[in-house]
């Protein structure tokens, strides 16, 4: 059974394992993304959810306040396909715009299966970043306007 909930720093191990298992949008780097990094934007900058199945984590979504950005939505390869990453993304777009917060960015690997996921989601490509990502946008009026 699948268990959604607010991520601790005691999580944090488990989610690095998880970043660092993903197929599309590798680091480049693993070690670029520290455990104070995780526990900055989940206990300062912003909040975090996972999905627990069995005391297992097997995928989870960071928000970040400060730079209006999502800074991570991650699954692990082995429970891709099963709704984790909808349902963590909702519970991600949720919190954030409750926080009056009028519009959240993110970027992606082109033509990856992360760019098809949020354009289904809801998404408007505004642009490339200059590491050749696609840059996305969803706005307070787009989010409240799509159905549940």
């Amino acid at each position: 059974m699948m268990k959604f909930r607010e991520a601790l720093v005691s999580d944090i191990p488990q989610m690095h394992v998880i970043r660092n298992s993903v197929k599309e949008n590798v680091l480049s780097n693993p070690e670029l993304v520290t455990t104070e990094d995780y526990k900055t934007y989940i206990t300062k900058r912003g909040k975090g959810w996972v999905c627990e199945i069995q005391d297992l984590i097997v995928g989870f979504a960071i928000a970040d306040l400060e730079e209006d950005n999502i800074w991570a939505l991650f699954v692990h390869p082995d429970y891709e396909m099963k709704g984790i990453g909808k349902q963590l993304h909702h519970l991600m777009m949720g919190w954030y715009f409750d926080n009056d917060k009028g519009s959240v960015w993110l970027s992606t690997a082109p033509d990856s299966r992360a760019d098809k996921f949020y354009r289904k989601a809801g998404w408007t490509e505004v642009g490339i970043t200059r590491s050749g990502e696609i840059k996305f946008e969803m706005t307070a009026s787009t989010w409240k306007s799509l159905p549940g």
